[in-house]
């Protein structure tokens, strides 16, 4: 073959190349920068170090024929996906492409989904998915549908293998909406991304409700209501720098550990930590005070941070070494357990537990959140499976009851009996069935109310109940606590125990899998 062939064929790749890096073309990616958005390749040149990757599959197209769809044929069709690093790491993602048929997902567009999953699994690496899309492509009816497929049982068989993240930047509507929903966190920019299972056109329909794109599936409604949102930021840059900062917490992969990190100690000794719990146990106070005193350089960061914010979790590092943490929220609902809480916590340890992250619990519970509606709405049923997650958990677990931890919830908030290898509490810590207001007032009634003072009498039995039946000396006589600390020693006191439970190893008895209360 001449020189001169040699050169035309390169410039027919090269000129195809740059027609497929285009997408639908000038016009349509001028539409989607109109909407605020970037497009798919934008995204991925923002994700990866130094705007770097390689695109697989730049030259797939789909094969249907029927209803316009020859006239409609792209390279690369609907979704972009590749690999480079991310904070000098392996990771995979893809994007999909609302420039190319509203980025609607063709069976070819859900196999290239699924091969890029499958390389990030064969090779213990994150895979991060941009979703903007119109959903499954209409027009080639069943055959897209079995893309999703393809998609949803990668989700599930790589979960708890490799860290999944969903971030969403544009419409995510009817089946599309699964897979985000099994990978472990979403992320949704403000304004632009949208979730739902029908839209408010069909919701008014059926319903008769008149509702919005955002108010329906905004980011507003699934970070505060619904709880399917994890993280919102105000912008797609933004939000990238989260999903950076997130990746820089957790291991690549379920077989390794998070990396270790610089720290910087203050003072081994904090006074401060005495001051933060008031006295009386019915003030509040906020839990995140505690956290960022104990971990690394205050450097927490919170998951789920505006859902059920009666229960704080999210990631933290101890001498380096990334932890997770959960904290019941005072400041919120009194720290009550409730339906969304015990949930979120839930789900939070699980993902510790999945990914060799040990789990640290400060405690300052008053008991499950009572209630008709809480009850019919299973209470229960999703109490049970904060207790399945804790007691499942094979990492080491470390708890901090920090004032009270009344009842079932005290049994729920990573108690003894579920496994935990160490728990602490602070001299401020009550541990009862009950509180011991409500305690006295059931065991004493006819004492109170026959007494010439019954105030006077109830604070005197109040006094009694609190020094017999819930002083933290009382739980720790019986093995149930392993310490009773200074509060200031409780940096310390972690960070010591976690350094020898680095090497714990505990199987739980051999099965498929459990079946826990969803």
């Amino acid at each position: 073959m001449s020189e001169k062939n040699n050169k035309d064929i390169l410039q027919d790749l090269n000129d195809r190349r740059s027609k497929a890096q285009k997408g639908g073309g000038d016009k349509r990616i001028e539409s989607q920068k109109a909407k605020g958005k970037l497009t798919a390749r934008e995204r991925l040149a923002k994700f990866f170090d130094n705007g770097k990757y390689e695109e697989l599959d730049i030259f797939v197209q789909h094969q249907s024929k029927d209803l316009g769809l020859d006239k409609n044929v792209f390279d690369g069709d609907s979704v972009v996906t590749g690999y480079g690093l991310v904070n000098g790491k392996p990771t995979f993602a893809y994007a999909q492409d609302f420039t190319v048929l509203g980025g609607s997902l063709s069976l070819v567009a859900g196999k290239k989904i699924a091969k890029v999953m499958d390389l990030a699994s064969k090779n213990g690496a994150p895979i991060i998915g941009f979703n903007d899309s119109g959903g499954a492509r209409i027009q080639e009816g069943v055959d897209s549908l079995a893309g999703y497929g393809e998609v949803f049982v990668r989700n599930t068989l790589f979960s708890g293998v490799i860290p999944q993240i969903s971030v969403i930047v544009g419409p995510s509507a009817g089946g599309a909406v699964y897979s985000p929903a099994i990978t472990d966190f979403i992320f949704m920019v403000k304004e632009i991304g949208q979730m739902y299972i029908t839209g408010p056109d069909v919701v008014k329909s059926v319903t008769g409700e008149e509702i919005s794109h955002q108010d329906l599936g905004g980011s507003d409604a699934h970070s505060t209501k619904s709880g399917v949102a994890h993280f919102v930021y105000e912008t797609e840059e933004e939000c990238m720098q989260g999903i950076k900062r997130l990746l820089d917490f957790i291991p690549q992969n379920n077989l390794e550990n998070a990396t270790k990190k610089d720290f910087s100690e203050t003072k081994s000794i904090d006074e401060e930590l005495r001051q933060i719990v008031p006295e009386k146990s019915t003030e509040a106070y906020d839990v995140k005070e505690v956290i960022n005193r104990v971990i690394d350089n205050q450097d927490f960061l919170e998951v789920h941070e505006n859902f059920a914010p009666n229960i704080v979790v999210g990631f933290g590092r101890i001498k380096g070494d990334t932890v997770g943490i959960v904290a019941n929220q005072p400041a919120s609902l009194a720290g009550m357990l409730d339906i969304n809480a015990s949930d979120k916590a839930a789900r939070f340890v699980r993902f510790c537990d999945a990914y060799n992250i040990p789990i640290i619990t400060f405690v300052d519970v008053p008991g499950f959140m009572p209630g008709v509606n809480q009850e019919h709405q299973g209470i229960i049923r999703h109490g049970a499976k904060l207790i399945y997650a804790y007691a499942e958990a094979t990492v080491p677990k470390i708890s901090i009851i920090l004032r009270k931890a009344y009842g079932g919830a005290y049994i729920v908030m990573n108690s003894k009996e579920l496994r935990s290898d160490l728990n602490l509490a602070w001299p401020t810590a009550e541990i009862a069935v009950m509180g011991p207001e409500g305690a006295v007032n059931v065991i004493s009634r006819k004492e109170i109310s026959e007494s010439k003072n019954p105030e006077e009498t109830r604070n005197k039995l109040i006094d009694e109940y609190k020094e017999k039946f819930s002083s933290p000396f009382l739980a720790a006589s019986r093995g149930y606590i392993d310490d009773v600390i200074d509060p200031a020693e409780t940096r310390n006191k972690i960070a010591s125990s976690l350094e020898i439970f680095s090497k714990k190893f505990l199987d739980n008895p051999s099965k498929k899998h459990g079946n826990i209360p969803l």
